[in-house]
């Protein structure tokens, strides 16, 4: 993701001028993160020019916007690579085409919504058509979920081996934390369809393979620090499953009080569903929605979701879908309160930012 497309610096900006607690809970931002006020600053006065721009307006800064989506499949590149800062038809149908796939309100503008939603950090994963493989293949969408162009699936055998990369690891998580997570998560998936999962010792030859890495890894999507970018994913029967290692990964938010963690659960979570062939749902509370905020936690499964990979592999024998959406139903009730009080912060913070651009500036 691009530099001023980062997260972290909005709450920080908001707390030292307000002096006031922050959502997430209060400390010291981590060693990996380097905050410089002057950078900072430039970048969030960018996003507060860009609010409620629309068609006909040039907004400095605005290439960048259009370079994001492209890199998620809503822009095509053009011509001699020269994206301008002018608010054309093409932005106006690549910003609708975005505000439909993710979910949001249809304007065509860049409304509080749609820039919180481009703020947020998400899977590297293209949503519509270039996706990072060497097939060069495109997403079918079908209803909300959606598949890889040709609906590719594991085929080889019902128990797939996954691994952990030795050598591409995080040392502030213990081995057995992380195995437990990803173990954790491949259950989930194998719970409603019928095939297992089994841990190996052969990292190479296993079928699934997942590593932390930082940067320009050797597979054309380099990773971009912290939050941005949190991880991507292949196409089967590729099995690569790659997470960036300069993330701030969580086990437990009882114990990770950095305001820039992510939960390692929900990400690998995620990057399996697009390990076994599905591709980013338009459904916000499934899990194959793109984006997950620092500190979310999204690890169950949705209906979404289970119709999704169920028609690429069928129904496993034990699931019962009146238990699970009796379950969901539970889900959805527990959880609608707190989304709407994190949308509503995270808004709020947003119009504060605007104030202190308004102010100071």
């Amino acid at each position: 993701m691009f530099p001023f497309f980062r997260y972290y610096p909005f709450f920080y900006l908001l707390s030292s001028v307000f002096h006031f607690s922050p959502v997430f809970p209060a400390r010291t931002l981590p060693d990996f993160t380097t905050l410089d006020a002057d950078n900072n600053n430039y970048a969030w006065r960018n996003f507060a020019r860009f609010l409620d721009a629309g068609k006909g307006s040039e907004v400095n800064g605005m290439s960048e916007l259009k370079k994001y989506l492209n890199r998620f499949g809503y822009l095509p590149i053009p011509p001699h690579n020269n994206f301008s800062d002018f608010f054309d038809d093409q932005f106006v149908s690549a910003l609708i085409l975005y505000q439909n796939r993710l979910g949001l309100s249809v304007t065509g503008k860049l409304d509080s919504e749609t820039i919180a939603s481009i703020m947020s950090p998400r899977c590297g994963m293209s949503d519509l058509i270039k996706i990072n493989n060497n097939n060069n293949t495109t997403i079918h969408s079908t209803r909300r979920y959606a598949f890889f162009n040709g609906q590719p699936r594991w085929i080889r055998s019902s128990t797939l081996t996954y691994a952990l990369s030795p050598d591409y690891t995080i040392e502030y998580l213990t081995s057995s934390e992380i195995r437990k997570v990803v173990r954790r998560s491949f259950s989930r998936w194998s719970a409603v369809i019928p095939l297992n999962f089994t841990e190996s010792s052969d990292y190479e030859s296993s079928d699934i393979r997942i590593g932390f890495y930082r940067g320009d890894h050797g597979d054309g999507e380099a990773f971009d620090g912290v939050l941005g970018v949190l991880a991507h994913a292949f196409s089967p029967e590729n099995g690569r499953l790659h997470l960036d290692a300069a993330e701030r990964w969580a086990v437990d938010f009882e114990q990770e009080k950095s305001k820039v963690a992510v939960d390692l659960e929900s990400v690998v979570t995620h990057e399996i569903g697009h390990v076994l062939g599905l591709a980013h749902s338009a459904v916000k509370e499934s899990v194959m929605y793109p984006s997950l905020s620092p500190r979310g936690k999204k690890v169950d499964l949705r209906i979404d979701d289970v119709e999704g990979i169920q028609y690429l592999y069928g129904t496993n024998p034990n699931f019962k879908l009146k238990s699970f959406l009796e379950s969901e139903k539970s889900i959805n009730s527990g959880s609608s309160s707190s989304s709407i009080n994190t949308n509503f912060f995270f808004l709020l913070f947003f119009y504060l930012l605007v104030l202190v651009w308004s102010l100071f500036y």
